[in-house]
């Protein structure tokens, strides 16, 4: 239970956060500047994000060291901050409150007349941004947190009014269980972040804590294409409003589904089988096809108008990091994607090959932690099915150490194994070089992985 009162934070201290750089961290950091909390931190390397927090006149010390903390009020980090971190080990000597970011988000929803939380194990920075989409479309004036950049409000978060808030749930270490969502989206729940759940039915449970956080005057719009979505909303206090396209049963489905030549669909929109809207879609995927029912079904539940609804998804071309253009190399087109888990990466690579048309796919991978390569192995080596060619580079290891238990080499034989599309190529510039001497026009090249993989990407499009 989260019992931390932001209003009963000493005015007069500053609130110190561990970590300012990151993509939620900065965005908590100028939400409580522009509330009038004075507001300063720390990371550990300069970054674009660094600079633009000193821009907004926010203090940021580089380098994580125990006097920084003197004089603050309040101390804020994030699950990946370590225990031995120096200036959280001051905090506590000083007897300073140190909060975790979960808590500090979950006393900030308590600020919002409609908090809606965004939950699921993939899709939910574009879900975030779409939904954000179809409330700046009907003049809604939303603050938003997003774990992307999203072009639509210039960076990863919108400081708006107080009737909305739309923001990204994350599972991981239970954060969400500190949340206060009056509406959530769950959009699906499958094996992840196996370094702190135990199996699925652990997750299961995770998420079915999190919905009985919903009050009963609120609603949870889940996806009943998922059978563990299906599992979690059975018997929430709440409201369940169901969505999905291969099930006729829920109250939300699509019909009519056509693809154009760039893989963005348009399809109609069914509310309990009584046709709703004809929606189109700027984004591409089935996958997109799920988000959008989903925001649909929030955005009715909020009032947003029909007109507004198809405005607004319409105008939703992707964040930064999601299926994101990059440039062109010798005739090919470079393309990024976050894409991690297993099933993320089908379904970017479904994506590509109907962008591709008679082109070749290329992907340029890159595994995200140790944990996540070795316990998903087997998951990874048959998701490369729909690429011509795969390049798989060192495991990204994000916060965790390299046991020795698992090497990129590993997860590229096992995907040739598979696919007989597989190489392990070391270093960036290797890979880089060798991409230059083989793609041909019409190829496209996708660079994926939630690390730094993108730098691939900028490298051949110089």
């Amino acid at each position: 239970m989260n019992n931390f009162n932001l209003d009963k934070t000493d005015p007069k201290k500053d609130i110190f956060f561990i970590g300012i750089g990151g993509i939620s961290m900065s965005a908590l950091a100028v939400i409580l500047k522009n509330d009038g909390f004075s507001v300063r931190g720390s990371d550990f390397k300069k970054s674009a994000m660094t600079k633009e927090l000193e821009s907004k006149g926010i203090s940021v010390s580089i380098g994580h060291k125990a006097e920084n903390i003197d004089g603050a009020g309040l101390v804020v980090y994030t699950a990946a901050i370590a225990k031995d971190n120096p200036e959280l080990l001051r905090a506590s000597e000083l007897g300073i409150t140190a909060i975790e970011r979960a808590t500090l988000l979950g006393a900030l929803m308590k600020r919002y007349k409609n908090p809606i939380a965004v939950s699921g194990t993939h899709g939910k920075t574009t879900t975030t941004s779409m939904l954000s989409h179809v409330l700046l479309a009907a003049d809604l004036d939303p603050s938003v947190l997003v774990g992307g950049v999203l072009p639509a409000i210039g960076g990863n978060m919108r400081d708006g009014s107080n009737d909305y808030l739309v923001m990204e749930a994350c599972e991981y270490s239970g954060s969400f269980l500190k949340f206060f969502p009056l509406y959530s989206i769950v959009l699906n729940i499958e094996e992840d972040h196996l370094d702190f759940f135990k199996d699925l039915d652990e997750i299961v449970k995770y998420f079915r804590d999190f919905v009985a956080l919903i009050p009963p005057e609120g609603a949870v719009i889940a996806n009943f294409d998922d059978d563990e979505v299906i599992r979690a909303t059975d018997g929430a206090a709440c409201k369940v409003v169901s969505y999905a396209i291969n099930s006729k049963d829920a109250m939300w489905t699509a019909e009519n589904i056509v693809f154009d030549n760039s893989g963005f669909a348009n399809f109609d929109v069914l509310a309990n089988g009584e046709h709703f809207i004809h929606a189109e879609l700027s984004v591409p995927g089935m996958h997109n096809v799920s988000n959008a029912l989903g925001v649909i079904a929030c955005a009715q539940i909020l009032g947003v108008s029909k007109e507004n609804i198809k405005k607004g998804l319409t105008s939703f071309d992707g964040t930064n990091r999601r299926f994101e253009y990059k440039g062109m190399c010798n005739g090919a087109k470079i393309i990024d994607d976050y894409a991690h888990h297993p099933t993320e990466i089908r379904a970017t690579l479904n994506s590509a090959r109907a962008a591709a048309k008679n082109g070749r796919v290329w992907c340029i991978f890159q595994p995200h932690t140790y944990t996540r390569s070795l316990k998903l192995k087997d998951e990874f080596a048959t998701s490369f099915s729909n690429c011509d060619y795969v390049i798989v580079s060192d495991i990204y290891a994000a916060r965790e150490k390299d046991t020795g238990l698992i090497h990129s080499l590993d997860l590229a034989e096992a995907i040739d194994a598979q696919s007989h599309n597989a190489a392990y190529i070391k270093g960036f510039d290797a890979i880089a070089e060798y991409i230059k001497q083989n793609v041909k026009v019409g190829d496209i090249v996708l660079t994926m992985g939630a690390g730094d993989v993108f730098k691939i990407g900028e490298m051949l499009t110089e």
